[in-house]
């Protein structure tokens, strides 16, 4: 199995506590060859933790490291674009966590320079990559009838997990110009996205394409892309939401919110006529806590429920297994640029079914 050496752009509370610990136990497929943080501080922790002597604050330098195969940008949405884009110039394949960046503008970008470049780009939807979501998936097609669907996720702050079950560096030396520009990226990006809007509709933008992007683009590679968006709205300023969501035959209802309690209260639920499945998750900040899937079946005069587990490997280690693959035996993404520009398209929807809804002022 060929060894792929990849740099890794941004080394905050995810990189830590997910993508360095199972590039490290994935060490006959990934060589950790350079890594990039604006913070001397993580610099300096992580590349001694991991063994890193090549270490950068400038993104576009490290993609010029010349024997890199693959790139993971790994920090703020604000910069996904750019720093992708960096890498395909280089002509390095790239992980590109989510969302895949704010504005359809930067993924049209990061279309062409991918097709310049003739590589590939994954975008780490690790909840599609799960076992019993991959199941689910085609047990759903052959479901036939579908009356409804939900899809949940309301989960406690990140931070009331991760103080308990991880140990995260939280740097004190982030330079006051780049707090000053990640701040008005945000801002230029999402009125790009959005327009001209309300605070609490600008909030609620950003936690659809952080949050939200795991439940809607799960949800639409098992029930396709809504035909519309009946009705939605937004409350506590944005944190909170919910829509109803037209598809062929059947509504579902989506509904998200993050609140102060220490649960993970995540699923996507599909009702047929005699069966209904549930896909189950659990927080991602703790690894081989397992997705399940639940079936419900009457079968004659008997209700049966069966709880599935296929795994206990988190989905976050088949997805890196799976991006391996693409760099190394040119097997065509999943979660594509393409792909993911549909979550942004139905994130606008939304919105704009949010704002109809709103009382006037």
């Amino acid at each position: 199995m060929r060894k792929i050496k990849v740099g890794l752009i941004g080394l905050g509370e995810v990189a830590q506590i997910t993508h360095l610990p199972i590039l490290e136990s994935l060490a006959h497929r990934y060589e950790i060859a350079a890594i990039c943080d604006i913070s001397q501080q993580l610099l300096a922790a992580i590349g001694e933790r991991y063994n890193v002597s090549n270490r950068y604050t400038d993104a576009a330098e490290l993609t010029k490291q010349a024997d890199l195969d693959a790139v993971f940008v790994l920090n703020s949405d604000e910069y996904h674009a750019e720093c992708a884009i960096a890498a395909l110039e280089q002509k390095k394949h790239v992980f590109l966590e989510k969302p895949i960046c704010l504005t359809l503008k930067d993924a049209e970008r990061m279309i062409r320079a991918r097709d310049e470049a003739g590589v590939q780009v994954m975008i780490g939807y690790m909840r599609r990559f799960a076992p019993a979501y991959v199941s689910a998936v085609q047990e759903v097609k052959q479901l036939g009838k579908i009356n409804y669907a939900r899809i949940r996720d309301i989960i406690g702050a990140n931070r009331l997990i991760i103080e308990q079950s991880s140990n995260v560096l939280r740097p004190n030396d982030l330079p006051k110009d780049a707090i000053a520009d990640k701040q008005e990226r945000a801002q230029r990006m999402v009125r790009e996205a959005i327009g001209d809007s309300a605070v609490e509709f600008q909030t609620a933008y950003r936690l659809l394409c952080g949050l939200g992007s795991h439940d809607l683009s799960a949800m639409r590679e098992i029930l396709g892309f809504p035909k519309r968006v009946v009705s939605a709205s937004q409350w506590n300023g944005g944190r909170f939401m919910n829509a109803i969501l037209e598809f062929e035959g059947f509504n579902a209802t989506f509904e998200m919110g993050v609140d102060q309690q220490r649960r993970f209260d995540a699923h996507i639920q599909i009702y047929g006529d005699q069966k209904a499945i549930t896909i189950q998750y659990d927080t991602p900040y703790i690894r081989h806590l397992p997705t399940t899937k639940i079936t419900e079946e009457t079968a004659g005069e008997a209700f049966h429920r069966t709880v599935d587990r296929p795994s206990f490997k988190d989905a976050y280690t088949v997805e890196l297994e799976y991006f391996h693959d693409v760099v190394t035996e040119g097997v065509a993404p999943k979660t594509t640029i393409e792909d993911s520009m549909e979550d942004l398209k139905l994130f606008a929807m939304l919105i704009e079914a949010m704002k109809a809804s709103a009382p006037a002022k």
